[in-house]
């Protein structure tokens, strides 16, 4: 989102996602993401999926 300069609240208004989805996600906090809002993301960004996560291993 920084190199958009988005604010969460853009993109909830250009995803139609909840606010609590948004934060959860951005904050690191959500136990699971839908398929639903990482394609709405994905699509807003304009990006893939690599772009938005990073596989860190326990």
């Amino acid at each position: 989102m920084g190199e958009k300069r988005l604010k969460l609240i853009d993109l909830k208004r250009l995803s139609g996602l909840s606010d609590n989805t948004i934060r959860r996600i951005y904050y690191d906090t959500a136990d699971s993401v839908s398929y639903n809002a990482i394609n709405q993301i994905c699509k807003v960004l304009d990006c893939s999926v690599g772009e938005l996560f990073e596989y860190i291993p326990d």
